[in-house]
This record gives structure tokens, C-alpha cells and sequence, in this order.
């Protein structure tokens, strides 16, 4: 009886842990980037950010509606979404990835790199990026950055602005994930 009632008092505790094959998702992820130029640096945040993550393969996949990303300045929202990346016509990037040397089991924080296909203005770039992955009580939590030349995406800076603009931008990112249920 007593072994019984032991089992009936684990069972909610048992339930919370993530079960092989189980799904999570982040519905209002953020990723940010920050561009330095000399006359005023360039930074923006998107906090509608959709990413999958499926512990049990390692795999990571990321949506981010571009048109989302907030500035300071409502002019460089418009020269970012009409000028830059296009958004009428490409509205979302995507990235789809494998956490390498992921342990499931393991509670806590760990420091992985996070490989895959970055696809950006219909262009899509292998990238490779450091992430800490947090494992808690009923969820995960990932967050990192990394750098992205936009050469590769062949976004176009005016001559007249190439020599102050960098062509590294710094991507950061943080998603909080909760069990997907149907």
C-alpha cells in the first residue's frame, strides 16, 4: 500500500519531465541583430519569433517574419524592410539545424554549436553557432548569437554608405519553449 501511494504522489512530478519524442515550441521567440556604422549604429528586435525544437533529434527550426522587426527609428524600418531585405517579396527568413552533441538527459545548462541552413532573402547559407541550452523542470530555454556577412545575402548598401556601413552583423537570439501539444 504504501509503495502505492509513493508511485500516486511521483506520478506529477514523473509527468512534468519531457517524454521521448515529445515536441516544443517557442511562439513569441526574440532575435535581434546590431550593425555598427559610424554616423549611428543599427539595431533592431523581433519578439514573434516561431521556432520548433525536437530534443529527442536534435533538430531546431526557426521563422522570423522580417516586416516584425522593431527599430528606434521608423526610417531605418522602412530602409531595412523596402530597401534592404526586400520584404514584400522575401517576408521571412528561416533556419532549420541540428544541435550537435546534444544530451536530452542532462538538466541543466550546456554550451553546443547549432549547424544548419540560414535561409535569408531566398538565399540559404550553412552556418554553424554557439548556443546555451537550458533544460528546466517542463521546458527548454536556447539562447546565443553569431555573426552573418551580408555579402552572402547579397543585400545591397549604396556606394555611398558601403565604407561606413560593417558587413558583419551580429545576430543574437532566445527562445523559451513549452511542450507543443495539437
Amino acid at each position: 500500500m504504501r509503495k502505492h501511494l509513493c508511485l500516486l504522489l511521483l506520478l506529477p512530478l514523473l509527468m512534468g519531465f519531457a517524454k521521448k519524442g515529445d515536441k516544443f515550441i517557442a511562439r513569441n521567440g526574440k532575435v535581434s541583430f546590431f550593425s555598427y556604422v559610424s554616423a549611428e549604429n543599427i539595431k533592431a528586435s523581433n519578439n514573434q519569433v516561431l521556432s520548433l525544437f525536437e530534443p529527442n533529434t536534435n533538430k531546431l527550426a526557426v521563422s522570423i517574419l522580417m516586416r516584425a522587426f522593431q527599430f528606434e527609428k521608423s526610417l531605418m524600418q522602412e530602409h531595412f524592410n523596402d530597401s534592404y531585405i526586400e520584404s514584400d517579396i522575401y517576408p521571412k527568413a528561416t533556419f532549420e539545424g541540428t544541435v550537435l552533441n546534444f544530451d536530452d538527459d542532462f538538466s541543466g545548462t550546456q554550451t553546443k554549436i547549432i549547424k544548419g541552413n540560414f535561409t535569408l532573402r531566398g538565399i540559404t547559407v550553412p552556418i554553424k553557432m554557439k548556443a546555451d541550452i537550458t533544460k528546466t523542470y517542463k521546458n527548454y530555454i536556447i539562447n546565443g548569437e553569431t555573426d552573418l556577412n551580408i555579402k552572402d545575402f547579397k543585400i545591397n548598401v549604396p556606394q555611398i554608405l558601403a565604407n561606413r556601413i560593417s558587413q558583419t552583423v551580429k545576430v543574437s537570439f532566445n527562445f523559451k519553449y513549452d511542450r507543443y501539444e495539437k
